[in-house]
């Protein structure tokens, strides 16, 4: 006899779930931020939120969370996981390869950022340790959301994508020995001394720590060794689950946080050869329950509160924001950054992060600090980070004003010719646009390759090559290039923004002229289509026929029925990826009989 099934017990867990795989998506689809889209739902559907109005619409307990206190437990999971990553890609290498900015920009942001913050809260009447608490979780930034708005942008590699990372990376460490001083404030309840109890408090965590390591170091290897030799993907995600749980919960045991003990497993597992499978293995669990983490943040705004006292609030944010890109900026220019990046990485730490709700109400539950006071300090935190991603917008805007101009090499100043010659120009001087011109010149087609990259160009001209430095997405460098006599337009970079204004400024210059570009997949390739390329190659469906003729011919079908087969399938493709005739860009008669 089946058991009856209360839909309430599931009811919360399904609306999590319902924002993580609903609602958050079609946010990523209009470009607002994912972290930002679970706190903005976790304000809506929480009990400040549409949760408030239950009691008169009880239609709305369907859709709310009802109890946000049960949501605790996974978000504190979240942390865990958060801390246990970050503990992966803290490799002693990474750091000895960055260690002046992360111990020396990195270290002095934390302190100082936290003492001056710190100050200010102590001059308006908190008391010591929770002026402490207060500057240092205020001190801590964003790692979730910089990251991701960093490598949505491609900017992690650039200076200052490595130096609000190596800040970031500072802060993260940090935040073990935070936690544990909550823990050891919040241990004394006035009966001892402060110091006697930090002795105290110290030897225990030294002993757990040592414990999980020592057996960390003799186990974890051979474990994963174990259980990658039963070719399991389950058992091998049921592992690093295992490890990452069950080391947090030792030393959760030993009266540490879980983030602590997942954080200790995090860097023992770096140093083993599984650490790339953990990291694909624990990313899809590790963002679930961070979204689950920044819903509960977001469950904790309250909009009255934000009401009666907005200026508070609006004055804790601005001075927040403030305090920490002024000292930031001033230490980037101190460890010899340019005034470009130390401005770009200064606003993408300016704001408060997600550790800030961890430690402040961390030292609430150990009744270090009022609720009132950091309700008050954390609204003021969800406002910079909730302003974040337009920040990160005006970071790149006002850097590339900063930005001093490249020196570029002699070779690449050179201008293309100016001879009103008939030649194809090659957009990118990559691998592919190299061999797109080894094999015009095979076939004896003059051509010219342009290319943004200075070290590049410079490169191709003392090898003999017709390469020019220039931006192909500005009008008048086409005009120099002589578009208005090529014969074709070739663009090869992998840049789809980069692509997509290319053709567009070319198209408007040359209706007629033959342009052939690379296409990330088949949507990209559409959309050429439609914006006027004559053809468009997908990357993802060139690949794949490639690998299909190799894979007939080596099962013995003869070459020329693969190479018919393959063509005939790249001209279904076209044909399928195409707009309508009366939509197709008009060629002239001479375009059309070359491409016969």
């Amino acid at each position: 006899m089946a058991g009856t099934v209360d839909p309430s017990v599931y009811k919360d867990a399904v609306v999590v779930l319902a924002t993580a795989g609903v609602i958050v998506p079609f946010a990523k689809s209009l470009k607002i931020n994912s972290i930002v889209a679970f706190m903005a739902c976790g304000a809506l559907l929480g009990p400040f939120g549409l949760g408030g109005f239950v009691s008169s619409v009880p239609l709305l307990s369907t859709i709310t969370v009802s109890s946000p206190e049960a949501l605790t437990g996974p978000a504190e999971l979240g942390v865990a996981f958060l801390l246990f990553v970050i503990g992966l890609e803290l490799s002693f290498e990474r750091l000895v390869t960055m260690r002046r900015l992360v111990f020396g920009l990195g270290l002095g942001q934390v302190v100082l950022s936290a003492g001056a913050i710190g100050a200010v809260a102590y001059a308006l009447g908190q008391p010591a340790a929770a002026a402490l608490i207060i500057g240092f979780g205020l001190a801590l930034s964003s790692t979730a959301m910089v990251v991701e708005l960093l490598s949505a942008r491609k900017r992690m590699t650039s200076s200052a994508g490595r130096a609000s990372f190596a800040v970031l990376i500072c802060q993260d460490i940090a935040v073990i020995p935070l936690l544990f001083l909550v823990s050891v404030l919040g241990a004394q309840d006035g009966s001892g001394s402060l110091l006697a109890g930090l002795v105290q408090a110290l030897l225990q965590a030294f002993t757990a720590i040592a414990i999980i390591v020592l057996v960390g170091r003799r186990a974890l290897r051979p474990l994963f060794r174990l259980v990658a030799s039963t070719d399991s993907s389950e058992s091998f995600m049921a592992a690093t689950l295992l490890v990452a749980l069950g080391t947090g919960m030792i030393a959760a045991a030993a009266g540490l946080s879980m983030g602590l003990g997942a954080f200790i497993a995090g860097l023992m597992l770096a140093e083993t050869e599984y650490r790339r499978a953990i990291e694909v293995t624990i990313e899809p669990f590790k963002s679930l329950l961070i979204g689950v983490f920044f819903l509960t943040v977001g469950m904790g705004v309250n909009p009255a509160e934000l009401a009666a006292r907005p200026f508070s609030i609006l004055g804790i944010a601005i001075g927040l924001f403030v305090t920490k890109s002024l000292l930031v900026f001033g230490l980037s220019r101190w460890f010899r950054l340019s005034k470009a990046t130390a401005l770009e990485a200064a606003i993408m730490i300016g704001p408060g992060g997600e550790f800030a709700f961890v430690l402040l109400n961390g030292a609430v539950a150990a009744k270090l600090l009022g609720q009132e006071p950091a309700s008050l300090v954390l609204a003021g935190v969800s406002l910079t980070m909730v302003a974040l991603p337009l920040l990160a917008r005006l970071a790149r805007a006002l850097s590339l004003k900063l930005a001093v101009p490249v020196m570029l090499p002699d070779e690449a100043k050179v201008l293309p010719p100016d001879d009103h010659s008939a030649r194809a120009i090659v957009v990118g001087g990559g691998r592919v646009g190299q061999l797109v011109g080894s094999m015009l010149e095979e076939h004896r087609k003059p051509y010219i390759v342009i290319d943004s990259d200075a070290s590049l160009i410079s490169a191709q001209r003392r090898a003999g090559q017709p390469a020019f430095y220039g931006d192909a997405t500005k009008p008048d460098f086409l005009r120099l290039c002589g578009l208005e006599e090529a014969t074709a337009l070739i663009v090869t970079i992998d840049n789809q923004r980069a692509v997509d204004a290319t053709v567009l400024a070319a198209r408007a210059l040359r209706p007629d002229l033959v342009i052939v570009a690379r296409a990330r997949d088949a949507g990209h390739a559409r959309h050429l289509y439609e914006i006027g390329v004559n053809d468009a190659v997908p990357e993802t469906i060139e690949a794949s026929l490639q690998l299909s003729e190799a894979a007939l011919v080596g099962l013995g079908v003869p070459m020329g029925l693969v190479i018919a087969s393959v063509h005939e399938r790249r001209d279904g493709f076209r044909a399928e990826l195409k707009p309508s005739d009366a939509a197709a860009p008009t060629l002239p008669r001479h375009a059309r009989s070359r491409r016969l």
